[in-house]
């Protein structure tokens, strides 16, 4: 049994952040209870330990605390999550309280919420192709079961509307497995957790995923704790119920903004931007939480979602993310601004593992070439564009212009669709794509398979 020693030596409290000294055999890492002299009840975290001293960050914040009314008491725990598969239609905030009005979940079990890295040699490399009914995506930028594919986006961009249309439509074609969706908000504002939390139920969506929401006006130290809470239930569900998990987590940039807040609050040398140069390594602690196991039958699949501050690609946070994750999905505010839902900006984005998910017997043989040769058409008619802006489009050969109408065909029938609309990829985005390529001469297809022109190219 674990055992609880008591202090109330608290030399300092600064911001999220309270030292207490006098203390002997903490460790890093230790679940606290705190106890303000008013009888109120919070809980904290060890983020550092020394020999005699120990720095906690408390999750619900330091106001009303005093340094000589409040006890503090070491669990001797880590911080755990109660996990059970009738977590599952839930709501929980940040820190894993129900906020649905519904009584607290009997845990079948309690787990550590930092959960335990993957051995690589068990690792089982992602091939199975997840749909999620978005054409850019499963046809451009393919999405497959394992995977931790990034969502970049700005601030005022419809992110939230598509995070929250994957989460809806996500599935694996023609199986009829256990799936699940985990949703984590961090630092939301009212206004967007309540469209989540209506647009799930309004679908039905509540019923086969787990949310954790974290509030803009809750404590920043919670937004540390989230991401892990959400992960900790995907592995859970996962690993021991065999489940296909898709975890959704937005907006990385107010957990990387929490992190900063932190870490000047410990007085912290700080990296690139005022970011702590630990950032790394943080963000590679969640993404890489993502992947199969060899032997067990689920999976955990990552969207994380970030607003790129002014939508500098290169800014600290996607550029660390693009490190770690495989690929991107650029949201593209040109895009828009001319309409365009899902403004997802094909040519920047990518899919590091979308050959491994795609061909015969997972979409359709055809699907590299198609893929290939949309991409390439539709990035002539953009630099088509360009140039129509300089000389005119009277300038422009026959040629020329069936690239450049290409482009906006490309962007109004294909990249465009309705928030509810959920194509399948054969159906939808296949014959949507080849009618898009028969506008052009068979000449000009010099990236798709002579049989596959002759099996699908549509007379005009």
């Amino acid at each position: 049994m674990s055992k609880v020693v008591e202090y109330n030596s608290i030399r300092e409290i600064a911001g999220p952040l309270m030292i207490v000294e006098g203390v002997r055999g903490i460790a890093y890492g230790e679940l606290v209870n705190i106890e303000l002299s008013s009888g109120e009840k919070r809980t904290g975290q060890v983020l550092e330990a020394r020999e005699d001293l120990a720095v906690v960050q408390v999750f619900e914040g330091t106001r009303g605390m005093d340094s000589k009314g409040t006890r503090v008491r070491f669990t001797g725990e880590t911080m755990k999550l109660g996990v059970s598969k009738e977590m599952i239609g839930r709501l929980f905030n940040g820190i894993g309280k129900p906020i649905d009005g519904k009584p607290p979940i009997v845990p079948d079990k309690k787990i550590d919420i930092n959960g335990q890295p993957i051995n690589p040699a068990s690792r089982e490399f992602p091939e199975e192709f997840i749909q999620t009914g978005v054409s850019a995506i499963d046809m451009m930028n393919t999405l497959v079961r394992g995977q931790k594919l990034p969502i970049f986006s700005e601030a005022g961009l419809p992110h939230n509307l598509l995070a929250a249309q994957i989460a809806r439509q996500a599935k694996v074609r023609g199986k009829g497995e256990s799936f699940a969706v985990v949703f984590g908000a961090m630092g939301i504002t009212f206004e967007e957790a309540k469209f989540f939390m209506n647009d799930f139920e309004r679908t039905g969506t509540i019923e086969k995923m787990v949310g954790f929401i974290n509030l803009a006006d809750d404590p920043a130290i919670e937004r540390i704790i989230t991401p892990r809470m959400a992960l900790s239930t995907a592995e859970y569900l996962a690993f021991e119920h065999g489940m296909h998990v898709l975890v959704i987590l937005t907006d990385m940039t107010n957990y990387c903004e929490a992190l900063r807040e932190i870490s000047a609050a410990r007085n912290e040398i700080p990296g690139r931007r005022g970011y702590p140069g630990y950032m790394y390594t943080d963000l590679a602690n969640l993404y890489e939480r993502a992947g199969k196991i060899k032997g067990k039958k689920g999976s955990v699949t990552q969207i994380p979602i970030l607003t790129m501050p002014q939508g500098d690609i290169s800014h600290p946070i996607p550029d660390l993310t693009g490190y770690i994750t495989e690929g991107q999905i650029v949201v593209s505010k040109d895009l828009h601004r001319n309409g365009i839902y899902p403004p997802i900006d094909v040519l920047p984005s990518l899919s590091r593992l979308m050959n491994e998910g795609i061909g015969e017997g997972k979409t359709r043989e055809d699907h590299s070439g198609v893929a290939n040769q949309l991409y390439s058409a539709y990035a002539e008619g953009r630099d088509l564009r360009d140039l129509v802006a300089v000389v005119g489009e009277e300038a422009l050969s026959d040629r020329d212009k069936k690239f450049l109408k290409f482009a906006d065909l490309f962007e109004k029938r294909f990249v465009q669709q309705a928030p509810d609309e959920n194509r399948d990829i054969i159906e939808g985005s296949f014959r949507i794509g080849w009618e898009l390529l028969s506008t052009l001469p068979k000449n000009e297809l010099k990236k798709v398979k002579q049989e596959h022109i002759e099996k699908y190219y549509v007379k005009q």
